[in-house]
């Protein structure tokens, strides 16, 4: 490889740089662009989503929860106790 790739610009080329870049001309935004965002800003609101509100976490994961919590098993809600007069009864 040789030095000349490795060597570091000059102040000269770099002033030559800065120079080509502040010439350049500033960019122009689309025709209508602040007319478009101005009628977005003052028109009516979005249309609201059915279940919008899933999409945030806290809802889904509280939603979620009382889902889990509220579909036990039968197992759960009954006593872990034998029934009395159970045993008294021989199974057919």
């Amino acid at each position: 490889m040789s030095k000349s790739a490795l060597r570091p610009l000059s102040d000269e080329e770099w002033q030559d740089l800065m120079r080509q870049l502040r010439d350049q001309p500033r960019p122009r935004p689309r025709p209508f662009f602040y007319g478009r965002v101005m009628a977005r800003l003052a028109g009516p609101p979005a249309r609201a989503v059915p279940f919008g509100w899933l999409r945030r976490p806290a809802y889904a994961v509280l939603l979620g929860a009382l889902v889990l919590a509220l579909s036990g098993d039968d197992k759960a809600l009954s006593s872990t106790g034998p029934v009395p007069g159970a045993a008294s009864h021989p199974a057919p």
